[in-house]
């Protein structure tokens, strides 16, 4: 379905076939993602040293107060204002496994507002939609109703980049006709396969 296609993954860099061979062995199949962005290696890395840093914060030696799943929750919402096929099947998929609810996925994607979340993540989830959609009305009182929550100035920080990044993300998966793998689809609904 990719507008480009993906390289054979004998033919990339080793760092690159390392840790795609990493993903594999870890969830079973390599997400499209990895593979479609590979064609060009320098973005390729670019790309995931952010992803991981924001994503997966002690990678780096940063602490966060956002959870995994606050992070999936994020993409999920923002991906689905971006109307990402991609990445709100892959990252629900992801935030379903995290959250261990098998419907939160679905209804942040549809509607957040009506979904099964604490208030906490129904403020971040404000805020995120805001950056998503209005960044240039994001003012101090938007940062008060996070601190309401017990969000500090990091974790913030933490939510516009997530956002801001997977809205990089989101128009790069649906430029190029990036699809979902099938595996996706499945995942955190139904029991993992031994």
């Amino acid at each position: 379905m990719s507008r480009y296609p993906h390289p054979e993954l004998h033919d990339l860099p080793e760092d690159l076939r390392t840790k795609i061979l990493e993903v594999q062995e870890k969830a079973g199949f390599v997400p499209n993602v990895f593979l479609a962005l590979a064609r060009r290696p320098a973005e390729w890395r670019a790309f995931f040293a952010y992803h991981d840093a924001l994503m997966v914060p002690e990678s780096v030696g940063r602490e966060s107060n956002l959870t995994k799943g606050d992070r999936e929750m994020i993409v999920t919402t923002t991906s689905a204002a971006n109307q990402c096929l991609y990445c709100v099947v892959a990252h629900g998929a992801i935030l379903r496994i995290y959250e261990k609810k098998p419907l939160v996925a679905d209804q942040v994607a549809v509607n957040y507002r009506k979904a099964d979340i604490t208030p906490r993540q129904r403020a971040m989830l404000d805020f995120a939609m805001k950056v998503c959609q209005h960044s240039d009305l994001v003012e101090d009182p938007d940062f008060t109703a996070l601190h309401a929550h017990g969000f500090n100035d990091e974790d913030i920080w933490d939510i516009a980049a997530i956002t801001a990044f997977f809205g990089l993300s989101n128009r790069m998966a649906s430029f190029s006709g990036m699809s979902p793998n099938p595996e996706f689809y499945l995942m955190g609904r139904v029991p993992k396969q031994k």
